[in-house]
């Protein structure tokens, strides 16, 4: 059981510097207000993040 809680661990750290590497600190906001949205059952907080990362990956309409 703590070799599956310490590769879940690393795996969510991994995908939040990836996160951080490709979209930057704005990239990591939205990626932490969803987490915390979803924790907390809080459907405006999880929607704010989901929102901050779409407009992450749509990027700039040129």
């Amino acid at each position: 059981m703590p070799v599956i809680a310490l590769l879940s661990a690393v795996l969510v750290v991994g995908f939040e510097q990836l996160v951080q590497w490709q979209y930057g600190p704005s990239g990591l906001v939205g990626l932490l207000l969803l987490a915390v949205g979803i924790k907390a059952k809080s459907p405006t907080c999880s929607s704010v993040g989901a929102v901050v990362l779409a407009l992450m990956v749509a990027g700039p309409a040129l």
